[in-house]
């Protein structure tokens, strides 16, 4: 994936801060802290938390304000993979090109630490250092809770689990993955908002950024499970086709497929007019998702 020069760099400040909102593996009882910080640390692009921070900087606020909304939503990310890979979900043994976290602590340390790293992303969120009005922290943290839940995340998955080996509707897919992939990407871009004060008509754009770049990234994410190599993916391909799983590429092919998300990352950045040259790092996020190999 060809992103943004300053993706790297964001991705660097967010390592460190998500270090020091995690307690140190020494801690008792260590297992779970080490569990915890294996997923959450060391991996990952970090596009949430960018997201967060770029929506939050485009809207006149400072960096940090973001920081914490960036990390809670790594934590809730990080989260939703550990139990995502567990054999009594997708059962996948390798995520981020390392051992799958229950492949190296066992089902029940990984079930443990996914719940650990949910609970710890909203007290992030509570405890932020940075200048947050409590309203904001507030309004984050519905943002968060609604993203994670059973209208968002887990929603998609019990959508997902049920649909294993049956065809699904166009209609069917589109809420599937909007609610499995999209949510928490729309949370992190008005979370990003809400930290730097955005006005309604701001967050009504991110609001359809963020809706147009989850879809246009989730149909990627099913072209690369198709063409892409596990080793640039840091994870099997093909498991999709495997499982019988409903995708853009089993409905469109490829090709069309390939054209939705082109379409998709057209109407993101149509999306960010009214901020003008201050859109133009996540007009580049949303292009390189285009050129994705990762």
């Amino acid at each position: 994936m060809k992103a943004p020069d300053s993706l790297a760099q964001v991705a660097a400040i967010i390592e460190k801060e998500l270090d020091k909102y995690l307690p140190p593996e020494s801690t008792y009882p260590a297992i779970i802290y080490q569990a915890m910080r294996y997923s959450v640390l060391g991996g990952g692009k970090r596009l949430r938390a960018y997201l967060a921070v770029k929506s939050c900087e485009m809207n006149g606020g400072k960096a940090e304000c973001a920081y914490p909304a960036a990390c809670a939503i790594e934590m809730v990310h990080a989260y939703s993979l550990i139990h995502d890979d567990l054999p009594c979900m997708d059962n996948d043994d390798f995520r981020r090109g390392k051992p799958s976290n229950h492949k190296v602590f066992g089902e029940g340390m990984a079930v443990l630490a996914g719940d650990a790293l949910l609970t710890r992303a909203f007290e992030v969120l509570c405890d932020a250092p940075h200048e947050l009005e409590a309203a904001t922290r507030i309004s984050m943290i519905k943002e968060l809770s609604a993203a994670a839940g059973c209208a968002g995340m887990i929603g998609g998955q019990t959508i997902d689990l049920q649909s294993e080996g049956k065809v699904l509707e166009l209609s069917e897919l589109a809420v599937l993955d909007a609610a499995k992939t999209g949510a928490l990407i729309k949370a992190a871009a008005r979370m990003g908002g809400l930290a730097a004060g955005a006005g309604a008509n701001e967050m009504c754009a991110l609001t359809a950024y963020a809706e147009s770049f989850g879809l246009a990234f989730q149909i990627t994410d099913d072209i690369l499970d198709v063409s892409g190599e596990s080793s640039r993916l840091g994870k099997a391909t093909g498991s999709d086709a495997k499982k019988q799983k409903a995708t853009y590429v089993s409905h469109y092919g490829l090709e069309q497929a390939k054209a939705l998300a082109q379409h998709e990352v057209e109407k993101a950045c149509q999306s960010l007019t009214l901020f003008g040259d201050k859109a133009a790092d996540l007009i580049d996020l949303a292009e390189s998702v285009l050129g994705r190999d990762q």
